[in-house]
């Protein structure tokens, strides 16, 4: 297959292109990215010289550009979203232009070219979770301006699947960590932060739940959506490894040899989801795929990776003067 890849320069899309790749020898990748921030072409610089790669720089909201990509491949999968709560907070416009109109013009162009898109969804358009487990019929019930524009985008294109009949299916993950995330999520930042004996902060508590899955199991789980899934349904994708922020960080110094000391408290963010919580029962049963990499596995070889493979160099103050770190 020919895959189009939009937002592939950034976490789980590098990570999917890499996977992918390394996996299927005979897949080709056309690597549409705007270039805007978590974007790193570092991620794939081992495939610069690859004649199964290829990249464009661009925006999905330009229709032009879009038509012939896609004419040129036989899928899309679509990660390219604006995913900060933070950031969707203090500036909503960007995620509306992005996660909303983008996907709007992808599913123009298909109205005309029949071509399957796989578009990347999250857990977050469910909201909070007081009890129980959300699986793929649960009420959207998003809280934060980003949450809000992914499940916006989820409503457009299964009416374009219902009016158009589009060939598409949706995925929805919980929280992913590993290589590649941007410094500004939690494991990454705590991570950076610990190694430079800087404050962490946490919102609130630190009891807000995420169930947190390896990103390179999320990869495998897309590659069956892909091949396997039927037009218009949607898959819940989950590790069921449901652990609170204060978990995460205080296992994190622990593996690090660092203080507890380090943690700083502080005022919890406008809309806080404190518990997410997906049902995955649905492509396990159907499509026949299961998480392979348990937390602590996916942890250590998380923190190896920016500590000594990450795309900034060595870790200082110097290197990371720019990372907007949220405190």
């Amino acid at each position: 297959m020919k895959l189009l890849v939009t937002g592939g320069l950034g976490f789980i899309g590098s990570n999917f292109i890499s996977h992918i790749l390394k996996k299927y020898k005979n897949h080709k990748i056309i690597n549409i990215d705007d270039e805007l921030i978590g974007s790193n072409h570092n991620y794939l610089s081992n495939l610069e010289n690859s004649q199964n790669y290829s990249f464009v720089k661009g925006s999905i909201t330009n229709k032009k550009l879009m038509t012939k990509l896609i004419g040129d491949c036989d899928v899309i999968i679509n990660f390219a979203a604006e995913s900060h709560v933070d950031r969707s907070i203090s500036n909503p416009k960007p995620f509306i232009d992005s996660n909303i109109l983008g996907v709007f013009n992808i599913l123009e162009i298909l109205k005309t070219q029949k071509k399957r898109l796989v578009h990347i969804s999250t857990d977050e358009v469910f909201g909070s979770l007081r009890t129980g487990s959300a699986n793929e019929e649960y009420r959207l019930n998003p809280s934060s301006p980003y949450s809000a524009s992914k499940a916006s985008a989820e409503l457009l294109i299964n009416s374009y699947v219902r009016t158009f009949n589009i060939d598409s299916v949706i995925t929805r993950c919980t929280n992913n960590y590993g290589p590649h995330q941007y410094p500004e999520k939690l494991i990454p930042k705590t991570i950076i932060l610990a190694h430079r004996n800087e404050k962490i902060p946490i919102y609130g508590n630190g009891k807000s739940i995420r169930d947190w899955i390896f990103v390179e199991d999320h990869c495998d789980a897309i590659m069956k959506v892909l091949i396997k899934g039927n037009s218009g349904e949607t898959y819940n994708i989950s590790s069921q490894n449901e652990l609170d922020n204060l978990t995460i960080v205080k296992k994190i110094l622990k593996l690090m040899n660092k203080s507890l000391d380090l943690m700083d408290f502080v005022d919890e963010r406008p809309g806080e989801d404190h518990r997410y919580s997906l049902d995955s029962l649905k492509i396990r049963t159907k499509l026949k795929w299961n998480h392979t990499i348990n937390f602590e596995e996916g942890i250590r070889k998380t923190i190896e990776w920016y500590l000594i493979k990450n795309p900034w160099g060595k870790i200082d103050s110097k290197s990371l003067k720019n990372i907007p770190w949220k405190r």
